[in-house]
């Protein structure tokens, strides 16, 4: 009778099965095939067409002997640090001021995740203009009177990148503040109604019990935001250029430039393999924790 059932059940739901085969042959070829590509040719001298003379890891010694390289991997750190960091308390501090059921939510919601639906190039545009000291904040301020006011972060090269983080929040901080609002919305009334009645203050209440009980959102947007930090490439084109010399140059454009712009396919290859072990050392220990928890 067990083994009657069995192939029963592989034909359950047969529809969407049939359905999903054109998605997993596409994932298997695009996702799949591409990233062994580009692993593999990562090992040759291709340059402006791919070669299939091996090299070993000449491209990987070259490429971490490359200043270039080395400033970029320091401008990602530092960037995706801050940027980690003043998401998640901005996020998470607007999302408990939203959870106090205020008026209006509605649209201060999405006042705060408007910024999210525009591309990095326009935002990157728009916080170019904004910190221009011939036409934006600055010229404002020094129009004004404030003649001691002088915010002309891009211009700098000790003070681009924290431009970048500025415009990288603008945008991404709604997103965080959506994924904890709805982390806390899910949080059990009851939890609230003990803690009044035993006198704890609501902060003690938000750091040893809420923030405990949403541990899985907290590694779900640690995830998409990391990812999304380590293939930042437009807002940076947008709003410097990886200028001024290589003070703001991020991976992803080392990456375009070496593949489009120096036709240097196998040095390309080999920075896209460092940055995929970098994605997926975010991503892996976050799919053996959501499998860990449904099993549960």
């Amino acid at each position: 009778m067990a083994n009657a059932v069995r192939p029963l059940g592989l034909f359950r739901n047969l529809n969407a099965k049939i359905a999903a085969i054109p998605m997993v042959l596409t994932v298997i070829v695009v996702f799949v095939g591409c990233t062994l590509w580009t692993v593999i040719y990562s090992f040759t001298d291709s340059r402006l067409l791919p070669s299939s003379n091996f090299v070993g890891l000449a491209q990987y010694q070259r490429l971490w002997g490359t200043d270039r390289w080395n400033v970029s991997i320091g401008n990602l750190a530092t960037y995706g640090v801050l940027s980690l960091i003043f998401s998640f308390v901005v996020g998470f501090v607007l999302a408990v001021l939203m959870d106090q059921k205020i008026r209006f939510e509605n649209t201060f919601r999405t006042i705060f995740l408007y910024p999210f639906a525009l591309s990095f190039i326009v935002t990157g545009l728009v916080w170019q203009w904004i910190l221009d000291p011939a036409l934006g904040l600055p010229k404002l301020a020094q129009d004004m009177g404030f003649t001691w006011f002088n915010f002309a972060l891009l211009g700098n090269q000790k003070t681009v990148l924290y431009a970048l983080v500025i415009a990288g929040l603008w945008q991404g901080t709604g997103l965080v503040m959506v994924l904890m609002l709805a982390g806390l919305r899910g949080i059990d009334g009851e939890i609230w109604k003990a803690s009044r009645v035993d006198g704890i203050p609501a902060w003690r209440t938000y750091i040893f019990v809420v923030i405990p009980m949403m541990r899985g959102v907290f590694v779900t947007t640690l995830v998409i935001v990391a990812s999304g930090i380590v293939r930042v490439y437009d807002l940076v084109v947008a709003m410097t250029a990886g200028g001024p010399g290589f003070a703001s140059e991020m991976p992803a454009k080392y990456v375009y430039d070496f593949m489009f712009q120096r036709s240097n396919l196998g040095q390309a290859l080999a920075a896209s393999t460092v940055m995929l072990v970098t994605v997926f050392i975010f991503v892996v220990p976050w799919a053996l924790y959501e499998f860990r928890q449904k099993r549960r």
